[in-house]
């Protein structure tokens, strides 16, 4: 069957089109994508054997986290992002000096030196509002089940006590030199002042 040259085109055209109207289809679809919510959050939390706290658009809770034969008190905060696609996991760390002639600048290299190496999308952060550190990692919504959540907690925790070395302030002070990178010689409990968080000032 022969096709003219002005039926091609018009063909072509309307194939087009359908492909555009399809994609903006599927586009949308996404953008609509339930995420997910604070009560479910909460509920996620819970089925972990964890009891959370509610403070503002956080949710505050204790984790246990075990390298060799050290056991530690961390901790930690969950938040959504503000569209719900995503829950950023936090683990509270040292509470920095006030006066920033005792922040050494070796010490801020050094995290971030240990960022580019952790992976897993874990990284270091600074929460300006209350002056603290934090380990933290972001999770799709749509990755996020049961199972991976708690794997992402206990991972978040080991890694907290393997790099001891590069956020605790008390080794500043002491020239770095306490505990080698990776060591098990952590104190028995650490646990983060869990009163001063965000100070309500969160947005993701």
């Amino acid at each position: 069957m022969l096709i003219s040259r002005r039926n091609w085109i018009k063909n072509l055209a309307l194939a087009g089109a359908a492909v555009t109207a399809t994609t903006a289809s599927v586009g949308r679809a996404e953008e609509q994508a339930p995420g997910l919510t604070d009560e479910q959050l909460e509920q996620l939390i819970t089925d972990q054997g964890l009891k959370p706290t509610k403070v503002e658009q956080r949710f505050d809770f204790g984790f246990k986290a075990t390298l060799g034969e050290d056991q530690w008190e961390l901790s930690m905060s969950t938040v959504l992002s503000q569209d719900g696609q995503s829950v950023w996991v936090m683990a509270w760390l040292d509470e920095l000096p006030k006066s920033s002639a005792d922040v050494p600048r070796t010490a801020l290299l050094r995290l971030l030196s240990a960022n580019d190496k952790m992976g897993n999308g874990k990284f270091f952060a600074y929460i300006a509002a209350n002056r603290r550190f934090v380990l933290q990692r972001v999770i799709p919504v749509s990755e996020m089940t049961g199972t991976k959540f708690r794997a992402a907690l206990q991972d978040l925790g080991a890694t907290v006590v393997e790099t001891h070395p590069q956020w605790a302030v008390s080794n500043w002070k002491s020239g770095g030199q306490t505990r080698q990178a990776g060591a098990t010689a952590a104190p028995q409990t650490q646990s983060a002042d869990n009163r001063s968080k965000f100070n309500g000032a969160v947005s993701r």
